[in-house]
């Protein structure tokens, strides 16, 4: 009867893990893997507006605006073209 209370306090103490490990764990978890998932997200989206950035300011020096404009325009309706021609088809 003396080791009693050790014995529940192991219990209790291996219950509260398991519930820890069954709720907090797993929501921990999930906030940490979405936090990295906004974070890798805004850097690529940082990265693609500076490279259209970049290559804009790099055809605006010998076309002017216009001719700039023009150029990424085409990229952009042959990228149109080629993802509408590999769309999955129903």
């Amino acid at each position: 009867m003396d080791d009693f209370p050790s014995k529940l306090a192991g219990f209790l103490e291996d219950t509260a893990a398991k519930a820890r490990a069954l709720t907090v764990d797993r929501a921990s978890n999930a906030v940490r893997m979405t936090t990295l998932g906004i974070i890798a997200g805004s850097f690529g989206l940082m990265a693609v507006i500076f490279l259209l950035w970049t290559i804009y300011g790099a055809l605006e020096i010998p076309l002017r605006d216009f001719g700039a404009f023009g150029v990424l325009a085409g990229l952009f309706a042959i990228g149109g073209v080629l993802l509408w021609v590999k769309r999955p088809k129903e």
